[in-house]
């Protein structure tokens, strides 16, 4: 058989617990075989507890007070708010749902910073009455929280900015907008405690995170002469992961050819796949920034203006935290290269929202060996042109059969559940909670709908 037109390889970083589980010779069959022939994913909660130590480690050696808050959104799984739980972290929700379910998982009330644009009078009021950290994006909802706090107990907020470098986002106040909420907490401050400012930007530089954060402090010290408390600067999330190696991903983008994809398909943009600095050792740099004379860096000045750091990031504490994995329905063999159909829809693997692929090598399990090296893209089970897990022509090595399972790595941060259907009546695929403390690779499924409980 002919082998043409393959992409590049982009083969993932995977840590230990991973490799451990796709060498056990039974493991994933057994689930496969239990969770009755469809997609699953496979999540691990203690590479999440890993991934928040590196951030809260930043924070420390960077000599800085914080918190970190994992961006629930990012994964709908019960098993990370209750390691946050365990670790006294905090966790970002924005809706009444995600609140809901963070407090059922043992996040204290004040452990939770609440964000997202208008946020309904339910998501307000219970975030008020359980006294979580709310980001507010506009003053009809400072009016709103205003109308419904109690003097003896005031409701905690950040005013959320317009960050200077998108000055066209749908989010935040802008100067002329911070000028009259400021005003307004003022006016209301015995019961509204404004405990200081908050922000988000798109893209994963470090530069522009520091100086937004930088500006941010400085408004908390204006903010601190009119009375208000003002000690808490978020600079949000946006932290990147580091999927692929340098020498790949550079490679990948030198030589890119859209005949490497199914019909010449186009993308508007992939994610930075390969990241450096990524995670904590973004945090890292962020802090390590000159930002201005008088201090010298970031960090420095967050703690010479006893300022506290808040850090909401999703996909960065999701790095390395699980696989999903799609069953093997039937592989078709055409001139140049193969389609694989598997079990599920693309929907499960959601990059597709951004109009994107998720790039990760995906595999078949189990490794036999020896075989035939064969170019093949991936379609879902359904019955639309459309649903490609992969369009991209990918290198297997060896021909796929019916009963392989195709493993698609590292695809907890976003990819498993934020774009979810139970199109053509198939259901949801399960989240099976994996341990490798014993020498046996334990597992059970998880509901993220009941809570976990």
């Amino acid at each position: 058989m002919e082998v043409t037109q393959a992409a590049h390889p982009l083969p993932a970083r995977e840590p230990e617990w991973v490799r451990r589980v796709y060498a056990d010779p039974a493991a994933l069959g057994d689930i496969a075989d239990a969770v009755g022939g469809g997609p699953f994913h496979v999540l691990h909660p203690d590479q999440f507890t890993v991934n928040l130590a590196g951030f809260v480690d930043a924070m420390v050696t960077a000599g800085v007070d914080g918190k970190v808050y994992f961006g629930k959104k990012a994964n709908k799984a019960a098993c990370w708010p209750r390691a946050c739980a365990g670790a006294n972290a905090g966790v970002d929700v924005a809706s009444a749902p995600e609140l809901v379910h963070a407090l059922a998982n043992g996040v204290r009330g004040e452990d939770l910073v609440v964000t997202g644009p208008a946020k309904t009078d339910d998501l307000l009021w219970l975030a008020a009455r359980h006294r979580g950290l709310i980001a507010v994006d506009a003053l009809d909802e400072l009016d709103r929280l205003v109308a419904i706090a109690d003097a003896a107990d005031p409701v905690r907020i950040l005013l959320r900015v317009l960050p200077a470098s998108n000055p066209h986002s749908r989010f935040g106040f802008d100067d002329a907008e911070l000028a009259l909420a400021l005003d307004r907490c003022v006016e209301h401050r015995a019961r509204i405690t404004m405990e200081g400012f908050s922000f988000h930007l798109t893209g994963y530089a470090v530069a522009p995170r520091a100086w937004q954060a930088s500006d941010v402090i400085d408004r908390c010290l204006a903010a601190r002469a009119r009375g208000l408390a003002a000690t808490s600067v978020s600079i949000g999330g946006g932290f990147a992961v580091d999927y692929v190696g340098e020498t790949a991903w550079q490679e990948f983008l030198r030589d890119y050819r859209d005949d490497w994809f199914h019909t010449g398909k186009k993308f508007s943009g992939f994610y930075p796949y390969h990241a450096d600095p990524a995670g904590g050792e973004m945090l890292s740099a962020i802090l390590a920034s000159s930002v201005a004379s008088q201090h010298a860096d970031l960090a420095a000045k967050f703690a010479q203006t006893e300022t506290r750091l808040l850090i909401e990031p999703g996909r960065a504490m999701l790095d390395g935290c699980g696989f999903t994995v799609f069953p093997v329905l039937g592989y078709k063999q055409r001139e140049e290269y193969g389609f694989i159909t598997a079990s599920g829809l693309s929907l499960s693997l959601s990059e597709q929202w951004f109009a994107s692929e998720y790039l990760p090598d995906p595999f078949l399990w189990p490794q036999r060996g020896t075989g035939v090296p064969t170019n093949a893209c991936v379609g879902g089970s359904s019955c639309l042109e459309s649903d490609m897990l992969s369009w991209r022509k990918i290198r297997f090595d060896r021909v796929p059969r019916r009963g392989d399972l195709l493993i698609y790595p590292n695809t907890a941060g976003y990819q498993m559940d934020s774009n979810e259907s139970e199109f053509h009546q198939l259901e949801l695929p399960p989240k099976i909670v994996v341990t490798t403390a014993s020498d046996r690779i334990g597992w059970r499924c998880e509901s993220a709908r009941r809570g976990g409980m």
